[in-house]
């Protein structure tokens, strides 16, 4: 059994627990607000000795506190959205089976590979969804079709969509919710702060499925400690994200999510 699993908080040195708990309250701030919080406690991990598949379910579960939280706080803004949530839901709970299974069964490379890509087409698509929901509004207005309407095309590349993140963020978790927040946005003609807030249910689906699974299937590799840190921290800075980031304008938030989303990508690729 490896070192980091076997830890507990008691031969942990009083720095190492401070810090990730600081780092864990950023990842619940920023998931509740952007997503991508795993960038901060992931790599924290690994810089105190855990290896990468330890500190990626380690924190997996940390992180499903912070969830909880963030969408709890995000709660108003889920109203009149469960036409395309009782969709969207089953398949981030599917995908993300199918991630953890992966993550359990093959090396890292595979998917990390890809990862780069996906969030720099996810930037694309926050960067550009004003323009995209104004042409789809005006394509609307010609045919006589709501705006708000969700068509069965749409609803089912929205499923698809998520079912894709949901596998994504079920093997790494860093950065689904700016990949849930970049489909969505192209397809939904919805606020930002709606849109956050559906990302943030969607990702605590993902979340706790993969933490049950990790738990279920790799129990004995887990470091317990390092997760309860995490959890500690999240569950206040997934509060704390939500209360401040509801304030945000939809230009500031975008903003918040490419400087984010940007900072995520130099690190996926300096690793």
């Amino acid at each position: 059994m490896c070192r980091a699993a076997i830890r507990n908080l008691g031969s942990v040195p009083i720095s190492e627990i401070l810090v990730i708990l600081v780092a864990g309250f950023g990842a619940g701030a920023i998931n509740a607000v952007v997503g991508s919080g795993t960038l901060i406690t992931f790599p924290t991990l690994v810089a105190f000795g855990y290896p990468p598949q330890i500190a990626t379910m380690s924190n997996a579960i940390g992180l499903v506190a912070g969830s909880i939280s963030g969408t709890w706080g995000y709660r108003r803004e889920l109203r009149g959205q469960m036409d395309q949530l009782k969709w969207q839901m089953p398949a981030s709970f599917f995908g993300a089976l199918l991630g953890a299974w992966l993550l359990l069964h093959l090396p890292p490379s595979v998917f990390t590979a890809v990862v780069p890509v996906l969030l720099i087409g996810a930037l694309i698509l926050v960067v550009a969804q004003p323009r995209i929901q104004a042409w789809a509004k005006r394509r609307s207005e010609a045919a006589g079709v709501a705006v708000d309407h969700v068509s069965r095309t749409k609803l089912s590349l929205l499923v698809f969509g998520t079912f894709a993140v949901g596998i994504y963020g079920g093997y790494f978790t860093a950065a689904q919710g700016i990949l849930l927040v970049g489909v969505m946005g192209v397809l939904l003609s919805d606020s930002m702060q709606r849109m956050n807030a559906a990302k943030n249910l969607l990702s605590l689906i993902v979340n706790v499925v993969a933490a049950v699974t990790y738990t279920i299937v790799a129990f004995d590799d887990i470091s317990w400690a390092a997760a309860g840190l995490i959890a500690a921290g999240s569950l206040v800075g997934g509060s704390v994200g939500a209360r401040y980031g509801r304030r945000l304008s939809p230009w500031a938030l975008r903003g918040t999510i490419v400087v984010i989303g940007l900072i995520g990508l130099w690190r996926l690729l300096a690793t």
